[in-house]
C-alpha cells in the first residue's frame, strides 16, 4: 500500500515521492513542485514568507552553517566566514576568476594553477561543490518541513553555458545534499517550460530569454521544434545585475552629499545603510515617479526620469548582448517569435520597455520573474515522473559513464539520464615525463571511486611522442549512437596517434540493480565525496613535491641556503601530510610551501626575463 502524507500547510494530499525543481541561483534559489491538485506549477513557501532562501552561508567559531536570510545578515559584519555567489565559483580554476578575485571577501586560495579552486575558511577548505550542497541541503530540509514528506528526486537549473565541469559540479553538490539529481536542465529552457512552450509536438518557435538577476545577465536564443530545444547562442556578463542598479543610486547620492569612496570604505554601516535605501528606491520607482526618506538627519531623494538615466549605459550593455546573440544564432529581432523575462531585475519598467523596443514585440512577464525558472523545473520533474502523458521523454542513459583518472577515481563524461544518441569529449594529459601510453579504463556507475562501479572496458592508446608530463593532449569521446552502443576513441592531438573500442548495449543491468547502484551511491554520498577530495588533496600535493624538486634543482644558484632549508622543512612537512587521513591538513601544507617557494619562483622568473633581454634595445 501506498503511504500517503498531507501537508498540513495546504491540507492538500501528496503524493508518496515528489520530484521537485529547483533553481540553485548565484544570488537567490528556490524550489517548486506541481502541485498535485491544480497540476500547475507552485513555488515552496512558508506562510506568508518569501520563497527565495538567498544563496549565501555563513560559518560559525566552531564551523557549522548556517544558510540563507540568517547568514545574509553577516554579509558585511563577518565578511571573511560568509560566502556568497559560490555558483561563480562552480568548476572553475583560480586563472579562470583571476580578473574578479577583488569581487569576493572570502578566501578564494590562489595558487596559480589549472585545479579547480577552493574557499578557505579558518583551518578549513571547501570546494565550491561542497559549499553549493549545503544550499541545496537547506532546499531539501525546506521542501521536507512543507510538503511533509521526504525530497531524494531533483531537476536542477544551471546557466545555458555552463560547461561540462560546471554540470557535473552541480550534480556532484546535489549527491552531497542526499539528492538523486535526475537531470541538468538550462535555465533558459526552463524558463520556457514555466509559459508552456515547447509542451505541444507541432510547435515550432523561436524564443529569446533575457534574464537579469541580482549579479548575473544571461541572454539566450532557443529554437523549440518537435518538443526539442536547442540552444542558438548565449551570451551576457556574469557580473552585471540588479546590484549594479543599487550601486549606481548610491554613487548619485554619494555626489550629492560629497561622501567620498574612501569614507565609504571606512564606514561598513553607511555603506550598508545606503545600499539598503538604494535597493528601496529602485523598487519604489516601478510603480512611483519620485522616492524619498528621512535618513541619518537627511533626506535622500531620486527620482524615476534620475534613476532611468543613471542605468541606461547598463542596459545598454545588456543590448549588446542581445545584439551579438542574434548575430552569433545568425538571426535578425524580427525572427524572434517570444520574448521571455527572467530574474527580479526585469520588473524595472525602463528594463521591459527597452527589451520591448529592442526586440519590436511585447515581452512576456505575465509568471513571477524571480520564479519562472523553478517553476520551469517543476514542469520538467513532472514530465520525467511520467504524469504528462503529453510529453514524449527521449532515449535516456540509465547510469553514468565515465573514465578512470589519477588516483582510482571516476571522471564521468555522461551523466546518468542523458538523452540518446549524444557525444561529449574531454581532454586530459600525462603524469609522467616521456609517458608513451596511456590505459583508458571504462566504468560505469554513480559513485566517485571506480571501485565500487562496473568496468565495461579497457585499452591502451600507445606511440604517444616522449614529451614532458603535463604537455600531451589526449581527448577522449563517447558517443552513444540510437540503438545505444557506446563507441569510446581516444586521441593524442599533437601526434594523431588514435585508438578506438565499441562496447556493445552494456546496460544489461535489471531495474533492481540500476536502482540499487543509485541508493548506493546516495547513501554513500558523503564518504565518497570525503574520499575523493582526500585523493585530489594528495595527488595535488604529491605533484607540488614533484615540480618543486625540478624547480630547486634547476635554480640552486639563486637560492639561499636558508631558504633551502625551510622549503626543505615545508616539503618534509607536506610528505608527512600527505601520509594522514586529512585533507584539510594537506591543503594547508600545500598553502603553506607555495607561500615560502613565491619569492624565488619570481626571482627564476625575472632572472630569465633579463637574461632573455641581454643585449637587446628596447
Amino acid at each position: 500500500m501506498a503511504k500517503i502524507g498531507i501537508n498540513i500547510a495546504t491540507g492538500s494530499l501528496q503524493q508518496s515521492e515528489m520530484i521537485v525543481g529547483i533553481d540553485l541561483g548565484t544570488t537567490n534559489s528556490l524550489v517548486a513542485i506541481i502541485h498535485p491538485e491544480s497540476k500547475n506549477p507552485v513555488a515552496l513557501k512558508e506562510h506568508n514568507s518569501s520563497s527565495l532562501v538567498p544563496s549565501v552561508i555563513h560559518f560559525d567559531a566552531w564551523g557549522n552553517a548556517e544558510v540563507g536570510e540568517t547568514a545574509k545578515t553577516y554579509l558585511e559584519t563577518d565578511t571573511q566566514n560568509t560566502i556568497f555567489s559560490a555558483k561563480r565559483l562552480m568548476g572553475k580554476n583560480y586563472n579562470d576568476i583571476k580578473e574578479h578575485a577583488s569581487f569576493f571577501t572570502y578566501k578564494v586560495i590562489d595558487d596559480d594553477t589549472d585545479r579547480l579552486v577552493k574557499v578557505q575558511v579558518g583551518e578549513k577548505f571547501y570546494s565550491p561543490i561542497e559549499l553549493s550542497s549545503f544550499i541545496l541541503k537547506e532546499l531539501k530540509a525546506r521542501a521536507e518541513h512543507i510538503l511533509k514528506t521526504p525530497v531524494t528526486k531533483a531537476v536542477i537549473t544551471v546557466p545555458a553555458y555552463f560547461n561540462d565541469a560546471q554540470r557535473q559540479a552541480t550534480r556532484d553538490a546535489g549527491k552531497l545534499a542526499g539528492l538523486d539529481v535526475l537531470r541538468i536542465v538550462n535555465e533558459p529552457t526552463a524558463a520556457a517550460l514555466a509559459y508552456g512552450l515547447g509542451l505541444h509536438k507541432e510547435e515550432d518557435k523561436t524564443v529569446a530569454v533575457y534574464d537579469l538577476g541580482g549579479g548575473t545577465f544571461d541572454i539566450s536564443i532557443l529554437k523549440i521544434s518537435n518538443g526539442i530545444f536547442e540552444v542558438l547562442s548565449t551570451n551576457g556578463d556574469t557580473y552585471l545585475g540588479g546590484d549594479d542598479f543599487d550601486r549606481a543610486i548610491v554613487q548619485y547620492w554619494m555626489q550629492e552629499f560629497g561622501i567620498t569612496q574612501d569614507e565609504l570604505k571606512a564606514n561598513k554601516e553607511l555603506a550598508q545603510g545606503l545600499r539598503l535605501r538604494a535597493e528601496e528606491a529602485k523598487k519604489h520607482l516601478s510603480n512611483s515617479d519620485t522616492f524619498s526618506v528621512e535618513w541619518n538627519g537627511d533626506t535622500l531623494a531620486i527620482s524615476k526620469a534620475t534613476f532611468e538615466s543613471l542605468i541606461q549605459p547598463l542596459l545598454d550593455k545588456t543590448l549588446q548582448c542581445c545584439k551579438q546573440s542574434l548575430q552569433d544564432a545568425k538571426l535578425n529581432a524580427a525572427d524572434i517569435d517570444t520574448v521571455v523575462m527572467v530574474g527580479g531585475s526585469t520588473r524595472v519598467p525602463a528594463v521591459k520597455n527597452a527589451v520591448s523596443n529592442f526586440f519590436g514585440k511585447p515581452v512576456h512577464d505575465e509568471v513571477n520573474p524571480d520564479e519562472v525558472v523553478a517553476l520551469g523545473a517543476a514542469v520538467q520533474a513532472d514530465i520525467l515522473a511520467g504524469n504528462n502523458k503529453e510529453f514524449l521523454l527521449l532515449d535516456i542513459t540509465p547510469l553514468s559513464l565515465g573514465i578512470e583518472t589519477m588516483g582510482g577515481l571516476m571522471d564521468v563524461l555522461i551523466p546518468r539520464n542523458s538523452k540518446i544518441p549524444t557525444k561529449v569529449g574531454r581532454q586530459y594529459t600525462t603524469q609522467k615525463d616521456g609517458q608513451s601510453a596511456m590505459r583508458i579504463s571504462v566504468y560505469q556507475g554513480e559513485r566517485d571511486l571506480v571501485k565500487d562501479n562496473r568496468k565495461l572496458a579497457e585499452f591502451n592508446l600507445t606511440g604517444i611522442p616522449g614529451m614532458p608530463a603535463g604537455l600531451p593532449k589526449v581527448e577522449v569521446s563517447f558517443l552513444i549512437n540510437a540503438d545505444g552502443i557506446l563507441v569510446v576513441k581516444a586521441k593524442e592531438l599533437r601526434s594523431g596517434v588514435e585508438q578506438s573500442i565499441e562496447v556493445k548495449p552494456q546496460y544489461g543491468l535489471t531495474d533492481e540493480e540500476v536502482e540499487q547502484m543509485l541508493m548506493d551511491s546516495i547513501t554513500h554520498a558523503k564518504d565518497d565525496i570525503a574520499t575523493r577530495a582526500l585523493v585530489e588533496a594528495r595527488t595535488e600535493g604529491e605533484q607540488i613535491l614533484e615540480v618543486t624538486e625540478k624547480f630547486l634543482t634547476k635554480n640552486s644558484s639563486i637560492i639561499a641556503p636558508e631558504e633551502m632549508i625551510t622549503t626543505a622543512q615545508a616539503m618534509q612537512a607536506l610528505q608527512l601530510a600527505l601520509t594522514m587521513e586529512d585533507k584539510d591538513l594537506i591543503h594547508k601544507k600545500v598553502e603553506e610551501l607555495n607561500e615560502i617557494t613565491r619569492p624565488f619562483a619570481e626571482r627564476a622568473m625575472d632572472a630569465a626575463v633579463s637574461g632573455a633581454l641581454k643585449g637587446k634595445t628596447i
